[in-house]
């Protein structure tokens, strides 16, 4: 019997499940039912785990809000005017009301670690190659977007893990995952923790910032060496590459997919045009720079076992609106809020978000844990 025998599970609406529509939330897939199952969800289905339905998410999953043409906008289960963030926050909202214990979701550049830090759960987004992908919708991108599950429990986090890692021949970047047991075995030794609380000039909410500072706190006072620093990775450059990233990929989607100019939704459609005339040059550019904050970030792993920072830069805002317009006093743009996350996508590296302690009015707020390649289980033990 598996971990997750009869347990009801309920799947992001970008992920291809027999028998179910996967619209990615756009009417472009509206009328679409998937033939089978892509692998994470084979992987589900022989572990006789019970598929009750899919969940939001916003147009080609490309957003850090949850919210669409089609079904609408996803609230907060805590607070419905407030929004559970995205691009999975129909999966992690269905589980923070407690309508089931599981949900999957997909983080491409934190879309399962902002919204749990916003409904007070554990969300974790495995690296490249721990859970394989194969026989899905087209990937918008880059390697970069992963399958994770989101649950109420870290023990519950990682007995889905369980049944979703392991090597498979259609994907290569597989090949050094173990299927082996994965039960989890803390250590007592101590590990090497670097403790980031600000992305160099990047604001952060002062409650968020103190809250990621008492788990950092609790992790040194149970005997591990934490040290505070700046993120010592070069990450400017791509930081001004990443809006082109989507872009692209849809910009090659448009190219497929006949019915795209007919029924998406304008500003994807603009992403589409502005990214398919993007040329060739520019996306050698991304994949160089992704090359070597990769290579930066493998060698920094040998010197620190854990990097800590806040999974989100705000609290959360409303619902309808796509994204804060200020954070601490300071101006920032759609992706200010997601300023921690998306980092650990370009690398490849696990990172597991936990709770950690409430604001003021009682919202939730978490962090996050990154690993080296392949230490989700070393993870989760410490979550």
């Amino acid at each position: 019997m598996s971990p997750i025998d009869g347990v009801p599970v309920a799947i992001k609406d970008n992920l291809a499940v027999t028998g179910m529509p996967a619209t990615w939330g756009s009417r472009v897939f509206a009328a679409s039912i998937v033939a089978a199952d892509e692998l994470p969800i084979a992987r589900l289905r022989a572990a006789d785990a019970v598929f009750v339905g899919k969940t939001n998410t916003p147009e080609f999953a490309v957003e850090g809000y949850t919210g669409n043409s089609l079904f609408g906008v996803t609230g907060n289960a805590w607070d419905p005017t407030l929004p559970p963030g995205g691009s999975s926050g129909g999966s992690v909202t269905a589980v923070a009301a407690r309508m089931l214990p599981i949900a999957i979701g997909t983080d491409g550049g934190g879309s399962i670690r902002r919204p749990v830090a916003y409904s007070g759960l554990v969300g974790l987004k495995p690296g490249i190659g721990s859970v394989p992908r194969y026989g899905g919708l087209l990937q918008v991108l880059l390697d970069f977007e992963v399958v994770g599950p989101v649950a109420q429990t870290v023990a519950d986090v990682a007995d889905v893990f369980v049944v979703l890692r392991g090597p498979d021949r259609h994907d290569p970047s597989s090949r050094q995952a173990t299927g082996a047991d994965a039960a989890l075995r803390y250590s007592p030794a101590p590990l090497r923790i670097l403790y980031v609380e600000r992305f160099v000039d990047a604001p952060c909410d002062p409650q968020i910032a103190a809250s990621a500072r008492d788990i950092a706190d609790l992790l040194a006072d149970l005997g591990h060496v934490v040290e505070d620093g700046p993120l010592p990775l070069d990450l400017g450059r791509l930081n001004n590459l990443w809006p082109t990233i989507a872009a692209i990929g849809l910009g090659r989607m448009i190219g497929k997919v006949s019915t795209m100019r007919e029924h998406a939704g304008a500003q994807y459609l603009d992403m589409a045009r502005s990214g398919a005339d993007l040329g060739a040059v520019h996306l050698a550019e991304i994949l160089g720079e992704v090359r070597r904050l990769r290579s930066e970030a493998f060698m920094l792993f040998n010197t620190v076992d854990v990097i800590i920072t806040p999974c989100c830069a705000a609290p959360p805002w409303k619902a309808a609106v796509t994204h804060p317009t200020e954070i601490d006093g300071k101006p920032v743009g759609p992706r200010g809020h997601a300023v921690y996350t998306g980092c650990a996508n370009a690398i490849g590296h696990p990172a597991v978000a936990v709770p950690a302690n409430p604001g003021a009015d009682g919202m939730a707020i978490g962090v996050q844990l990154v690993g080296d390649l392949f230490s989700e289980q070393s993870l989760l033990a410490l979550a």
